[in-house]
């Protein structure tokens, strides 16, 4: 089996210009926990909802909310996402886009083209998915 086989084609991406606050409201809204990041049609970067949870404000400051919802606004993906990010191409073994994602201890990654486009999204819930419906077509 393929990553495209499995995979959510064409997924929602943030620029880097885009807000923390956008980018959690995009999370929040579908669900997701990683946005990769596009500039001029190619992965730049990814985030997640840790590297946002992690630029929020800890609950002991001493700024009002105003003072934090204003700082936030002006906090872009691309000072919080991570640059260096594991890819799968769409040809790539369903059994090595597991392995990497096990490795390197992630939950997902983006899936790629040849020119670097992002043109696809895997993640450990789509890989055990087709675990499961493959063990059930075998039983």
């Amino acid at each position: 089996m393929k990553v495209r086989d499995v995979m959510t084609p064409h997924p929602i991406t943030v620029s880097p210009e885009t807000s923390v606050p956008e980018a959690m409201q995009l999370m929040q809204t579908h669900g997701f926990r990683r946005l990769p990041v596009v500039e001029g049609g190619e992965l730049v970067g990814i985030v997640t909802d840790r590297d946002l949870k992690e630029a929020l404000p800890s609950s002991a400051t001493t700024l009002s909310i105003w003072e934090m919802n204003h700082l936030l606004s002006r906090l872009q993906v691309a000072e919080v996402m991570s640059e260096q990010v594991i890819t799968v191409k769409a040809q790539t073994e369903l059994v090595q886009a597991a392995e990497l994602m096990l490795t390197h201890k992630i939950g997902g990654l983006p899936v790629v083209s040849s020119l670097g486009h992002v043109i696809g999204i895997i993640t450990v819930t789509e890989v055990l998915r087709a675990f499961v419906e493959q063990q059930h077509a075998a039983d």
